[in-house]
């Protein structure tokens, strides 16, 4: 079994799709689709075409699942359920509270068209997801606790470059160590945005830029950084380039929990994630993700699926006897 797969969008998460593909016996990359240029898109697979997004459909023969890289935060809402009326497609649509509207729209594109559209996957909303799961039924009496970083949130980066004299910049989220010792020691507490997490931004000013002012603008700046206790550092931009170039990113979830007679004995479950390169780790999870669609589909179901819906054993490309065998 080859899986053919194609790829809408080809920034960091399309490439990072590519490569994931070549790391799988079993998928292929069939086809790049673009709003740019098609000449300026080069896929490192040799004889892979390229097409414009606009004509996409011709070219649904040939694309056994649809991997959804948008560019923006607007893009997945209109592409998914756009795509999934013709193609089995996988995204990492990750608005945590807008996923059961964006669930209700690709389920009605894909069960009128007959394929399968698995959303919402990555790392969080995704495997982090599928964890605070397990941990809620393994554990119903607890609580539970997600951390995010260290690692550079991209949506944070955008919002301080959007600041009056800011040439450029990236920002760090950091979970407070000590709030992230005292649940893994088996507390409970409620906690505040401000106690979880901290932030950190490595900022690039303009020239003649008033830095007391990008630094006030930026701590006080609602939805980002006011909640939270923000550093704001000044750096040129070759130590932008130097020292904050990567994509790193990770995080914590943990569910507490009691058992037995009066609650007396204490669990803590922990998943946790340490990546150099956050859209890399993404796009293997969507890759593994585009192998279940294939599969459901050519069982012969439709309709829009999440995490929470795929057996892990359609993830493989080993056989279900094989899998037993050396993982069970």
């Amino acid at each position: 079994m080859t899986i053919r797969i194609g790829i809408m969008g080809y920034g960091n998460l399309g490439k990072g799709v590519e490569y994931a593909i070549t790391q799988n016996p079993d998928t292929i990359l069939a086809a790049v689709f673009t709003r740019r240029n098609p000449d300026t898109v080069k896929p490192v697979t040799a004889n892979v075409p390229v097409y414009s997004a606009s004509d996409i459909l011709s070219h649904k023969d040939e694309i056994d699942v649809l991997i959804l890289c948008g560019g923006s935060r607007s893009d997945l809402p209109v592409q998914t359920p756009e795509m999934a009326a013709a193609f089995n497609v996988v995204d990492s649509f990750d608005t945590h509270a807008n996923i059961p509207m964006h669930f209700a729209n690709v389920d009605k594109a894909a069960v009128s068209g007959g394929k399968v559209g698995i959303i919402s996957i990555g790392w969080d909303p995704g495997l982090f997801s599928l964890m605070r799961l397990y941990g809620n039924v393994c554990l119903p009496e607890g609580k539970d606790y997600t951390f995010w970083g260290k690692g550079v949130s991209q949506g944070h980066s955008d919002a301080i470059r959007r600041v009056k004299g800011v040439k450029n910049g990236k920002q760090y989220t950091i979970p407070v160590d000590s709030a992230l010792e005292r649940i893994r020691s088996g507390e409970t507490p409620e906690l505040t945005t401000r106690e979880k997490h901290t932030r950190e931004c490595f900022v690039v000013p303009e020239e003649g830029a008033d830095l007391k002012q990008i630094e006030n603008d930026i701590k006080n700046m609602p939805n980002y950084f006011s909640d939270y206790d923000t550093t704001v550092h000044f750096i040129t931009e070759e130590e932008l380039e130097r020292d904050h170039s990567g994509i790193p990113h990770g995080g914590f979830v943990i569910r507490n929990g009691k058992t037995g007679a009066d609650s007396a004995n204490t669990h803590v479950m922990e998943f946790s994630l340490k990546l150099d390169s956050n859209p890399e780790f993404t796009s293997s999870v969507l890759v593994a993700f585009a192998r279940a669609a294939y599969r459901l589909n050519s069982e012969g179901v439709s309709g829009c699926k999440t995490i929470f819906d795929i057996p892990p054993a359609y993830l493989s490309p080993k056989s279900h006897s094989e899998l037993i065998s050396t993982m069970l």
